[in-house]
């Protein structure tokens, strides 16, 4: 699926419990966020960005809804989706 698309879908919040883990953590890169793994936490920071993200794949490689609630929360209110990439 394209970033768009992802990125269409996580912001509309209605699908919250069928975006793919790795979707989700492809997209905060590709917003220039910086990963590190800590067993099976993936932390997510960006400079001028308070909030640290924390996400974690369910068995099944999609993404707990509430953590993809936290991302949409954090595009919103930095408006990350409406800058150009």
């Amino acid at each position: 699926m394209s970033q768009d698309k992802i990125l269409d879908k996580i912001l509309s919040g209605t699908n919250d419990s069928n975006i793919r883990f790795y979707d989700l953590r492809n997209l905060l890169l590709q917003y220039g966020f910086s990963e590190q793994i800590r067993g099976g936490h993936y932390i997510f920071t960006k400079e001028n960005v308070i909030e640290i993200i924390n996400l974690q794949p369910l068995k099944d490689g999609k993404a707990k809804p509430y953590q993809v609630k936290q991302v949409r929360s954090l595009f919103l209110k930095y408006k990350f989706h409406l800058e150009e990439r």
